[in-house]
């Protein structure tokens, strides 16, 4: 009998997994100079005269331009201060506004009504919003879940209440409090001087990170990941999870009240708006819509939903909104209504939030660069 041999059929090339092939080792390579180049470019801001119509009203480098992405740094700081306590440890705080309410008016009061200097009044008011946060923090952390979310929401409505009574005829009530501008350094006064405050704003987000980077990677950092995780575990383990807590609510506060003090020198004072709870459920709008727990996904929502607050505004009433039919225009005229639809379409294609975005669209890239199968 003859032996048939059947015809050989070529081996498949052998798949190379997506760690080893040299593009994703020189992109492991770069990741950690990134924040680098992200910090130089935002360094090089108030330098570009570039135009970007549609996105700016003006040149990178105007005051107004300058001034709203002062704005945005420090609530994408803000957000990272509040992620260390949601994010990061697992406490859903209904009034981390009130910290940040405190520095604002903290800072007006003692510059406008006190008459003392910048350095002193800043001093002053982040040591007073970190110990208020302390205080406050030792009350509400015995009490868990739901009931915690309650007792900080209850603590923050007591503050919007003081404020807006004009609390010994120091806070203004309802119209708010000017910052007199007569107490502060020239380089921080006037239009021209934007660019100073656009530098405090950044410098002031970088330290936020650095913090919160530190805070994370070392031991307490860890147990605050355990407490997020299994609360349980870290008591048979024989650590207090409420000390734990407490450090986490009182630097978050700290760095709340910090948040305020800068926000009051680039708004030029204080109104009643920020005290509201309204501005605790933006903060965790910003941390989910960037990414709960990671490292810069809270910065990016911040920065974002700052950027789209006031940018909606405008667009609400410009006249291509205007001249749409009823039914489009009304409900886009409502920054909150377009801001809203942005979250649900974020939390629903992405979950994890902005930080999630790479490892959601790996899967569709390979594919997409994937040679086609050959019959």
């Amino acid at each position: 009998m003859t032996e048939v041999k059947s015809p050989e059929v070529p081996a498949p090339p052998a798949t190379v997994p997506a760690e080893l092939t040299p593009g994703h080792r020189r992109w492991h390579g770069l990741r950690p100079y990134l924040p680098l180049v992200a910090l130089a470019l935002a360094l090089a801001v108030p330098y570009s005269t570039l135009t970007l119509p549609g996105i700016f009203e003006g040149p990178l480098n105007s005051p107004g331009t300058l001034q709203l992405l002062a704005v945005c740094l420090v609530f994408g700081g803000l957000a990272a201060g509040y992620d260390l306590l949601f994010g990061r440890t697992g406490l859903l705080s209904f009034g981390h506004a009130l910290y940040f309410a405190a520095g604002v008016y903290g800072t007006d009061i003692l510059i406008t009504r006190a008459g003392l200097p910048l350095w002193q009044a800043a001093l002053l008011t982040i040591t007073g919003g970190t110990i208020l946060a302390a205080l406050l923090g030792a009350i509400a952390l015995r009490t868990v879940g739901i009931a915690f979310a309650m007792v900080t929401l209850a603590f923050a409505q007591v503050g919007a209440i003081l404020v807006a009574r004009d609390f010994g005829g120091l806070t203004g009530g309802e119209e708010g409090l000017p910052l007199d501008v007569s107490g502060l350094p020239a380089g921080l006064v006037g239009v021209a001087n934007t660019v100073n405050l656009y530098w405090l704003a950044l410098a002031y987000l970088a330290v936020v990170v650095l913090v919160v980077h530190r805070v994370s990677g070392s031991p307490t950092g860890r147990v605050l990941a355990g407490l997020r995780d299994d609360e349980r575990r870290i008591g048979v383990l024989g650590l207090d999870p409420y000390r734990f807590k407490l450090v986490a609510f009182t630097l978050a506060g700290g760095l709340a009240a910090a948040a305020g003090v800068v926000y009051c020198l680039i708004v030029g004072g204080a109104s009643p708006h920020i005290t509201s709870s309204e501005l605790t459920l933006s903060l965790l709008v910003m941390v989910v819509l960037g990414g709960p727990g990671t490292r810069w996904g809270p910065v990016l929502g911040g920065i974002l939903y700052m950027y789209l607050d006031h940018r909606l505004t405008a667009f609400g009433s410009s006249d291509a909104v205007n001249s749409l039919p009823a039914f489009l225009s009304h409900p886009l005229s409502q920054p909150l209504f377009v801001l809203g639809t942005v979250f649900i379409l974020a939390v629903y294609f992405f979950p994890g939030g902005l930080a999630s975005l790479k490892s959601r669209l790996t899967p569709l890239l390979t594919a997409l660069r994937r040679p086609p199968a050959l019959h």
